[in-house]
């Protein structure tokens, strides 16, 4: 299987991306860019290493010049296409998906991801699959070995943050890193802001030994460290480390929601004025109330990370999110980012004495439920209709999928970008409610 969308590519690296499938990107790429560096970098999956080794092999052939900066996060990968006189980047990764899969992302020259019309583009040159002469005098490959530390820099500066007050609270901190791309970066990036590090998974082989996505499911082993080592928080992250979840220092996970929500509740207190947040359709009503209280607002994007960094832009936001652990800073770069992520988080629990557990109960709770059903031989379209009889009372929302809206609770439906399934997320006060308009839907189905 392989699958083609404004996130890029994911196939099956035995069938349908293996290293010679992937060469045509790296020439439709080369077609597509302007003149000019490209910066390349994976996660670490093992299958990633020949398919980035041969796009490069080929970018040099056609007289690009390359800096590859090997395993590191999706977001080093960015910053340094935002730090750097770069025309693009590509980095090698499946994100979420589980070990067989592999994926291309690809990144713009401001260091965001294709918009749509690029995708478009690209895949168009990819299915034409053009001739293209190598170029009478080859590239070279730079190897990057301090991208990280650069990335590092980045998040320690950051306007939003008070590093000394961060580094006096000498926080203890878990990383559940699922030996993924973040195994290096993410430790440095703690023991940088003065944190005592216990590392969990944070072996770079591609060992995902917890399932890839930072869910509370997943985090038993997070969980039970955190309170084994009495640490102030856990933090988690998937394996190309643009998502970060949290645990607090009672081994409970908070919920992925809460990752931007922290974070803006400590962006607020540093700076003092009036923001506009962007969200995606599928994220929290939390910002939403946290906004409220402070003067402030949240603007919705369609789900994807270049919808809600193209909705920020439109209306000049500084920061951004989804409701997956993703936190984009335009500080840093018009990204997710879990070193951001954590840079603000460890930041708001400095800005009190009182535990992570206090700090997230002071916040708006809403309990949201993330469902998903497999569409194979399935009308998505027959499902939303139906639905729509359903709901008739409700405010509708049809800018992605159907999300119908009542005053303090929501439902969402759409089709993923990345998998053959229908996601049914929903919100509300509690979870009997929430629950409550998933089994709706799926009583449809």
């Amino acid at each position: 299987m392989l699958i083609r969308s404004i996130s890029g590519v994911r196939g099956l690296v035995k069938t349908h991306l293996k290293p010679e499938d992937s060469v045509v990107y790296a020439k439709a790429m080369h077609k597509y860019l302007p003149d000019g560096v490209i910066v390349v970098g994976r996660d670490s999956r093992p299958s990633g290493d020949l398919i980035l080794e041969s796009m490069c092999e080929q970018l040099v052939q056609l007289g690009r010049t390359v800096i590859h900066c090997g395993i590191v996060p999706t977001p080093t990968v960015q910053f340094m296409v935002h730090s750097t006189e770069a025309v693009g980047g590509l980095i090698v990764t499946a994100s979420h998906n589980p070990i067989e899969w592999n994926g291309l992302k690809f990144v713009r020259e401001d260091s965001t991801f294709f918009h749509p019309d690029d995708c478009r583009n690209l895949f168009e040159i990819v299915d034409k699959d053009p001739l293209i002469k190598p170029a009478q005098e080859p590239g070279i490959i730079w190897q990057e070995k301090n991208a990280v530390q650069k990335h590092l820099i980045s998040c320690v500066s950051l306007k939003c943050i008070s590093l000394n007050r961060i580094q006096r609270k000498r926080f203890k901190v878990v990383i559940d890193s699922v030996n993924g791309a973040g195994s290096d970066a993410l430790p440095a990036m703690l023991q940088a802001l003065g944190c005592e590090v216990i590392e969990l998974n944070c072996e770079p082989n591609g060992n995902f030994t917890r399932g890839t996505e930072p869910l509370p499911e997943n985090l038993l082993n997070l969980s039970q460290m955190v309170k084994k080592h009495h640490a102030h928080v856990g933090f988690a992250i998937d394996p190309d480390a643009d998502r970060l979840a949290i645990v607090n220092e009672k081994g409970e996970p908070l919920g992925e929601e809460y990752t931007i929500v922290l974070a803006a509740d400590g962006y607020l207190k540093e700076m003092n004025q009036i923001e506009k947040f962007v969200l995606n359709l599928s994220s929290s009503l939390a910002l939403d109330k946290l906004a409220e209280l402070k003067g402030s607002s949240v603007v919705r994007s369609a789900v994807g990370e270049i919808n809600v960094v193209n909705k920020m832009n439109e209306v000049n936001a500084n920061l951004g999110g989804e409701g997956n652990g993703g936190v984009i800073l335009r500080e840093c770069h018009l990204g997710r980012d879990s070193l951001v992520g954590v840079t603000m988080v460890l930041n708001r629990m400095s800005q009190s004495s009182e535990p992570l557990s206090a700090i997230h109960q002071s916040l708006p709770q809403f309990v949201i439920v993330k469902d998903k059903v497999n569409i194979k031989g399935i009308d998505a379209e027959d499902i939303i209709k139906k639905a729509v009889s359903l709901f008739e009372n409700a405010e509708k929302n049809t800018l992605d999928g159907i999300k119908f809206i009542w005053k303090d609770k929501w439902v969402h439906l759409r089709k993923s970008n990345t998998e053959p399934i229908i996601r049914i997320y929903a919100e509300a006060s509690d979870k009997n409610q929430a629950l409550e308009l998933i089994d709706k839907i799926k009583s449809l189905i």
